[in-house]
């Protein structure tokens, strides 16, 4: 019993000094070293209860995190000579939780085999004689806690009942703690990040159209008698119309070209020309309110016609002075 309460209790205190942060359970292969204590029933026995402290390598398969399928075989390491071989099943409790640091439970059921060689202290069985070795097949159930000490190793510590089912003495009882480290050859499955859900864009306003704009020329046309600078009433309605473009758009000039038709010398008709295109300035200044800065006037005499000099009509047309000016407005 000295042998089994040392081996045990040295595996505890270094299963904790190992064990940190929980991780969440692999899947998968693993391979791991045990420590299993027997108390073998004293029916077996002269002098009461057989105890042996085993050192065992496990082989298993650990599926959906929940249940695994593990084999193992042992040898005595207290002097005993005794072997062992098992075949395990285990089921964990609950749901695993990676970030818990809480242990987990699970139950195990399986089959043991082990071998206790050279007996030779009496036994008591009718089934064995002295130098006999002891067989026993058992069914094995127990509960146990687990937990992750590392990415890849756990730790795991169980008692257990075992009961005879063959080579005689069958309905012997024998008990057992067994203690594991295994490695897990896979690398943890991490709980899965909670994803935000992608925002949906609101659809973008369409863009304002471009507002319409319209180009707007005004002309102004105006006619005088022959050898005449005055500027007669008949053209109202056009300075008017000049008048309200100017006003309206205080960014705009006037230009104002005076002509004359060809009679007279060039002389004369080049100041004649001059002294109508200042009447109309005069005329828009003076009855309109256009201030005299925004009008400009030239004269260009008989040198640019439009019409026939030879003809009353066409020097009627050319005895004229002009202006133009052009603004932008936005369509409604």
């Amino acid at each position: 019993m000295k042998n089994i309460s040392t081996a045990i209790g040295g595996a505890v205190l270094a299963a904790s000094l190992a064990i940190g942060t929980t991780v969440q359970a692999n899947e998968g292969l693993y391979v791991g070293s045990s420590l299993t204590g027997y108390y073998l029933d004293s029916e077996r026995f002269v002098g009461g209860a057989e105890e042996a402290v085993v050192g065992g390598l496990n082989l298993g398969y650990r599926f959906f995190n929940d249940w695994a399928l593990e084999a193992g075989v042992g040898t005595d390491i207290g002097g005993e000579d005794m072997d062992t071989a098992k075949l395990d099943f285990y089921y964990w409790l609950g749901e695993a939780n990676p970030d818990s640091k809480a242990w987990r439970t699970y139950l195990v059921s399986g089959i043991n085999y082990y071998d206790l060689d050279d007996q030779d202290n009496g036994l008591t069985s009718p089934y064995l004689t002295d130098s006999d070795d002891e067989h026993s097949w058992q069914l094995a159930l127990g509960v146990g806690l687990s937990k992750m000490i590392s990415d890849h190793f756990e730790f795991r510590g169980d008692v257990r009942g075992l009961h005879k089912i063959r080579e005689g003495q069958s309905g012997v009882n024998d008990a057992a703690i067994n203690l594991a480290v295994n490695y897990y050859f896979n690398a943890p499955k991490a709980a899965p990040m909670p994803v935000a859900p992608t925002p949906i864009p609101e659809p973008e306003s369409a863009p304002a159209p471009e507002p319409e704009m319209r180009t707007i020329s005004v002309r102004l046309n105006v006619e005088f008698d022959y050898n005449k600078a005055t500027v007669r009433n008949v053209y109202g309605d056009e300075l008017q119309a000049v008048a309200n473009a100017m006003k309206a758009h205080d960014d705009i000039d006037l230009v104002l070209e005076g002509h004359t038709d060809s009679r007279g010398s060039d002389r004369y008709n080049q100041g004649l020309s001059e002294r109508r295109a200042a009447a109309v300035k005069a005329k828009l200044a003076q009855d309109y309110g256009i201030p005299a800065d925004r009008i400009s006037s030239a004269g260009y005499g008989e040198s640019r016609p439009i019409a026939d000099n030879n003809t009353d009509e066409g020097r009627q047309r050319n005895r004229r002075v002009i202006g133009e000016l052009s603004y932008t407005e936005i369509m409604e």
